[in-house]
């Protein structure tokens, strides 16, 4: 088989196990409600994603140095087939407990294999074609996206949603066989490989517990319960041994020389400070509509769609001029473009309109969608091709804990807030309508006062709604709703901050671009990286 038929075959697998793994991530959301009605569980429902969460975040890096030392192949279909178990056993389960042990596995091979496609891309390509194909894969990101609700609501009624997952199976093998084959002749490091046991395994516990820690603090438990300290305790202590260990371990999983590299550090940074931005769009966006507007989740959910389009659009085309300009004025445009974009979410109030929201997320689509391939690009561009699997895999490593840190921070600020706003705006009026303290609503109000962050809860719940006499819901709602608007416009003037500082950090990239006439993955080069970590892994269809 010639290397031109390989390589293109090659591409079909890297699209269909982006395609099925980004699909996973939307299509699964979907089936949660008849999922619950089938296995119960409500009270840990989080945690079918959390579980995902936690096993693909913290696998990215590990993974990344696996390929670099035992070629792509193997870890690739390692990666498909844990995503096809873990879909599989996913299928199966007869509890909660099941499905969230069971996604942990299927996070695994999630983990792997979207940060896989881009180390991939970056191995068949020279520098000057690398920018259209990561555009490619921003699309089909994208449009997996745009579709995962819609398969996933179709599956849901016209079959069982534990076909939700096994739709992964048939797609997932035609995908194993693909890559299998596309990456046959793959030169292997010949040399002893030494694994760092030490440093992935203190890299796992100190990242499952930051996640942890990030994850339940202020919801499950206070910030300041012995709980969350104690995961944040214990994060800080693994990762600071990892460190540690990391400066004098041979093969480093994560080599700290990476971080003498200014692409590398900036690169990160940039898509660190996106990642706060775009969980802060994802997750604060559809509480406003619901809650204040009062559209449906599912039209809430719809409202992201032009999100993604524009992000696919500006993705395919970033991905196009990167050649032509250098990646310092990519990132400023694109962290500018989200600014935009926040700014005109932070407008918006009571009275706003579902236009007015769609106004602000397709211009942050925009600007993610010029920030996304150049991350990846501008890493690989930096590095030889023995380091561009650990490289390539931390820039999405940084992303996802930039998201997750993300969710923390403007949760912080949106609870902050909504309390001073409760007091300003809700309990004052409230308290004034005669007969409420004392009358059959009366334990309603006293739980708002205990917990007045959990007092939106009724904006979104349309049984709950049902329940309060219209006269009482014209007294209640209107202040209710102006206090989550006024939360969330604080929210989103913070994610405008965040994006400004990304655009000022982008400033530090210098002049640095993509290099058209060479390709830094020569066993030969110079670089002092490439002397510490050794031999490089190349294919021999690097260059068609």
């Amino acid at each position: 088989m010639n290397e031109t038929k390989r390589r293109n075959i090659l591409l079909v697998g890297i699209i269909l196990g982006l395609f099925f793994a980004a699909l996973d991530q939307t299509i699964v959301g979907t089936a949660l409600p008849r999922i619950i009605g089938d296995l119960g569980g409500l009270n840990i429902l989080t945690w079918v994603t959390t579980a995902y969460l936690l096993t693909s975040t913290t696998v990215v890096p590990i993974a990344g140095k696996l390929g670099d030392l035992f070629g792509r192949r193997s870890i690739y279909i390692i990666g498909i087939s844990l995503f096809m178990i873990g879909s599989a056993l996913c299928g199966t389960s007869q509890n909660m407990t099941q499905l969230i042990i069971f996604r942990g596995i299927q996070g695994l091979g999630g983990g792997i294999l979207i940060p896989f496609a881009m180390i991939v891309i970056g191995d068949i390509f020279p520098p000057h074609q690398r920018g259209k194909w990561q555009g490619v894969i921003g699309a089909v990101f994208g449009f997996s996206s745009i579709i995962g609700p819609t398969v996933g609501g179709w599956i849901v009624d016209h079959t069982t949603w534990r076909y939700v997952f096994y739709i992964n199976l048939p797609v997932g093998i035609l995908a194993a066989v693909a890559i299998y084959i596309g990456l046959h002749g793959e030169k292997r490091r010949k040399d002893k490989v030494v694994i760092d046991y030490a440093g992935t395994g203190t890299l796992i516990v100190g990242i499952v517990s930051l996640l942890l820690g990030l994850s339940l603090g202020g919801k499950d438990y206070p910030w300041g319960s012995w709980q969350i300290i104690a995961l944040l305790s214990t994060a800080v202590v693994f990762i600071v041994t990892f460190v540690f260990i990391e400066k004098n371990a041979s093969e480093p999983i994560l080599s700290l020389d990476l971080f003498k590299n200014k692409v590398f550090v900036v690169t990160n940074m940039v898509g660190f400070l996106m990642g706060i931005g775009m969980m802060g769009s994802l997750m604060f966006l559809p509480l406003y509509l619901q809650g204040v507007i009062g559209v449906s989740a599912t039209s809430s959910g719809n409202i992201m769609i032009p999100m993604m389009m524009a992000m696919m659009t500006t993705s395919m085309l970033g991905g196009r001029i990167v050649a032509k300009v250098n990646f310092r004025s990519l990132f400023v445009a694109g962290m500018s473009i989200m600014a935009v974009g926040f700014y005109l979410l932070s407008t918006l109030t009571m009275y706003s309109t579902e236009l007015n929201a769609v106004a602000g997320i397709v211009v942050i689509g925009l600007g993610m969608g010029l920030v996304m391939p150049t991350l990846t690009i501008a890493v690989q561009s930096a590095f030889s091709a023995d380091l561009r699997g650990v490289a390539t895999s931390a820039t999405q490593f940084f992303r996802s804990i930039g998201g997750t840190l993300g969710v923390t921070i403007l949760g912080v600020v949106m609870n902050h807030r909504s309390l001073q706003s409760l007091n300003q705006n809700f309990f004052p009026v409230v308290e004034k309508v005669p007969g409420l303290s004392t009358g059959p609503f009366s334990s309603l109000l006293a739980k708002m006062h205990a917990d007045p962050g959990g007092s939106f809860n009724v904006l979104l719940s349309p049984a709950a709604i049902k329940q309060i006499p219209l006269q009482l819901q014209q007294i209640m709602f209107p202040p209710l709703k102006l206090a989550l608007a006024d939360s969330i416009h604080l929210v989103f003037l913070v994610a405008v901050g965040v994006m400004i500082l990304g655009v000022t950090v982008s400033l530090f990239m210098g002049k640095s671009k993509l290099d058209k006439t060479s390709d830094p993955q020569s066993t030969t080069s110079h670089d002092p990286l490439h002397e510490s970590i050794g031999p490089c892994v190349v294919l021999d269809v690097v260059n068609p």
